[in-house]
């Protein structure tokens, strides 16, 4: 029997809790899903979303990426190079459930994006290429979701496409991400016989009807030459939920088969849980297979409700402090990104973990101890905006007309102050002097640069100490293009961008010990300061930490902040190459103060003079970036590409063999890669593809630190 199946208004899966909400809600907390969509760049992350957005309803006319006419690709620089570079969120709807989305970046320069998204979402949907598989951005991003302990689902997309195996993809996840994949799902077909999915669940087939772009599907038995396959593989699936989750492993025990309904279930506990991981395919650019995935989420990611209650500290006692998920509990929400909006000025995107944030509302900021009063509050949809009186628990919106805000902050209330974990962002990497052109932009270039550093916290502006030039810099060529793009075309800036230039660091190889007496009459009064330091190398990778030894009667207590401020000078400009000293642990232990002339401007002078002395007695060295590079080459070209790689001073750590191509994995120093693009077109007749990924820094070879250090 053939029966078309029409997505509608599916009963709500979970009950809701009516103790823990307000009146006036959109919806209630059991039926919001905030989900992120990650993947490596070109996964097909945007067309699948534009998919989700059409088969809800949310827009009228499916976008293509590829036309630039994708929805959640609003900038400009987006639609002319066909990647996303800023996450977009929106919300739609599907079978009474509120879905808020975020479709983020695949490309590695913008992984900041990718990490403040993770966040603060509830649940992702991880999009990997069914011929690709696993790539270095997966990686990445799928890591980045584990840290945050985001519950997932897959989606294998193009199935449609040559080369595509579902059985490797799943394979590779397990391998290499460590994740427990099982599938809920098998194809109908590969590659251009693609027809529809199997669903293990219900065990039915479906196919996806062309003339109405997918949204009406077909419900079919499973073709008889799938189902000793199909048998199997269900018989897997039950088995992995049973092994999992305790309630479906009793009904297992007592009966031969287990109830779809009671599957689900059971898959949604474990999927929660962390311990399972629900995998899906079809082919996004064909429309198949996306309503299903649209379920799976409703079906198996978690709701706010099913988030363990969110903790912080109390900005004055430090004691943690917990909100759980409700409009009734106090005010909690982070501020996870700034974005300047030429209509509406500065917005604030701002996950609510707990109460509720109204319009004209006074809310709290613990780091500036400042309270703000609530501009508009606006329910999100890529570039444009609908206007809402309130954002409740568990929902994500902006807000306008916050002026001390950074991404980070904590909006609390003042009464109940809390502040919720911060976001933690990479250095950059690589940086590009940039100057005006005439007198007059110079203000305009100021400005857009203060308004950029405040949109993204992986860019930074600093000056160079001997130049006096403008150093802008970012996570890589790419990031800095678009930065840059930006200015000419948002902000109306005329700026003169200099080549990228790699950010390198300075450290240091062997502990050493220092003091510095800071005495001098300036303006007709002493000032005095003695600060002995001690410096050991810390693991690569751990940054730099200050303590305290020395005793108060040493140097008094009133004097400790002016102290640290010294040492954090002198750390930010290195010895060898006015790089930042980075990796050192700083032990204050001794020093002298006078009753009379200390001062904070003497103590924090010594602080910097002795930190400086102490790294050029402590065999300092440079260190570079090292990046993680993925190479797809076809094997005739496999030779020339190693001996380039070699050439760069790169190291290659496996070659891994597909059907029709080989994968180099390698680790290439940062500086040996500019213009790659180009050399590895004309060493494969343009056949050969890569990725990259900031890696880890490295001690840069003696003959290079040299050749650096006398340019």
């Amino acid at each position: 029997m053939v029966n078309v199946v029409e997505q509608s208004n599916k009963q709500n899966v979970n009950g809701t809790d009516a103790s823990r909400e307000a009146t006036g809600r959109r919806g209630s907390l059991s039926s919001i899903r905030n989900i992120g969509i990650i993947a490596h760049i070109d996964a097909g992350k945007t067309t699948a979303t534009e998919r989700m957005l059409y088969y809800t309803g949310r827009v009228y006319k499916m976008g293509e990426v590829h036309e630039g006419t994708a929805t959640m690709d609003w900038m400009i620089q987006e639609q002319e190079r066909g990647i996303t570079i800023t996450s977009a969120a929106t919300t739609c709807f599907w079978t009474q459930h509120q879905i808020n989305i975020i479709d983020t970046p695949g490309h590695v320069d913008f992984t900041v994006e990718v990490e403040r998204s993770l966040r603060v979402l509830d649940g992702a949907v991880g999009i990997f290429c069914a011929v690709g598989g696993v790539q270095p951005q997966s990686e990445t991003v799928w890591h980045q979701a584990k840290k945050y302990r985001v519950p997932c689902i897959a989606f294998v997309n193009k199935m449609d496409r040559m080369g595509a195996r579902f059985d490797s993809v799943i394979q590779q996840m397990k391998e290499r991400l460590a994740a427990p994949a099982v599938p809920l799902q098998l194809p109908w077909g590969e590659e251009a016989g693609f027809q529809g999915v199997i669903d293990l669940v219900s065990m039915k087939a479906f196919k996806f009807d062309e003339e109405s772009l997918g949204v009406k599907m077909v419900e079919l038995p499973i073709p008889s030459e799938y189902s000793a396959q199909a048998e199997k593989a269900r018989a897997y699936l039950v088995e992995m939920v049973a092994e999992k989750d305790e309630a479906t492993l009793k009904i297992y025990m007592d009966e031969a088969d287990v109830p779809a309904e009671e599957l689900k279930a059971g898959i949604r506990r474990a999927t929660i849980s962390g311990t399972f991981v629900p995998v899906l395919c079809g082919s996004a650019l064909r429309n198949k297979g996306v309503q299903l995935l649209l379920d799976a989420v409703v079906d198996y990611l978690p709701s706010p409700l099913d988030i363990a209650d969110v903790k912080g500290t109390h900005p004055k006692t430090k004691a943690v402090v917990s909100r759980a998920t409700s409009d009734l509990e106090p005010l909690a929400a982070l501020a996870f990104k700034l974005a300047s909006d030429p209509y509406v000025g500065k917005m604030t995107f701002v996950r609510v973990y707990s109460g509720m944030l109204k319009k004209g509302q006074n809310i709290f900021n613990p780091r500036t101890q400042k309270r703000e009063r609530l501009g508009r509050i606006l329910q999100l949809h890529a570039n444009h905006r609908e206007e809402v009186e309130t954002l409740f628990a568990g929902e994500i919106g902006g807000i306008c007309g916050l002026k001390q805000v950074t991404t980070g902050d904590t909006l609390c209330a003042e009464n109940q102050p809390v502040v919720l974990e911060r976001i933690e962002f990479p250095e950059p990497v690589i940086a590009m002097a940039i100057e005006p052109k005439t007198q007059a932009d110079r203000e305009k270039l100021k400005e857009a640069l203060a308004s950029l550093v405040d949109e993204d916290p992986t860019f930074r502006v600093a000056m160079d100490a001997e130049t006096g030039q403008t150093l802008i810099k970012g996570m890589g060529e790419l990031h800095l293009e678009i930065i840059k793009d930006r200015m000419f075309r948002e902000f109306k800036v005329q700026a003169n961008a200099g080549k990228p230039m790699v950010a390198y660091r300075e450290t240091i190889t062997a502990p050493t010990r220092k003091e510095h007496l800071f005495q001098r009459e300036i303006g007709g009064r002493g000032h005095y300061g003695h600060v002995i330091v001690e410096l050991k190398p810390a693991e690569r990778g751990v940054g730099n930490s200050i303590e305290f030894t020395v005793s108060a009667n040493l140097i008094p207590n009133e004097f400790r902040t002016a102290v640290e401020e010294g040492l954090q000078d002198g750390l930010i400009t290195g010895v060898l190459g006015n790089y930042a000293l980075v990796d050192i642990r700083v032990n204050v232990i001794g020093g002298s103060f006078h009753p009379v002339d200390s001062t904070d401007v003497a103590f924090r002078s010594a602080s910097a003079m002795a930190i400086r002395e102490a790294a050029q007695a402590a065999k300092p060295a440079m260190l570079e970036p090292i990046m993680k590079l993925e190479i797809i080459t076809p094997e005739e070209h496999l030779g020339d590409v190693l001996g380039d790689i070699n050439g760069r001073r790169g190291r290659v750590k496996e070659i891994e063999a597909r059907e029709v191509s080989q994968i180099i994995h390698a680790d290439v120093p940062l500086a040996e890669l500019f213009g790659y693009a180009t050399t590895l077109r004309s060493l494969t007749r343009g056949r050969a593809s890569y990725t990259m990924e900031p890696c880890r820094f490295e001690v840069v070879p003696e003959t290079v630190k040299d050749s650096l250090l006398n340019r």
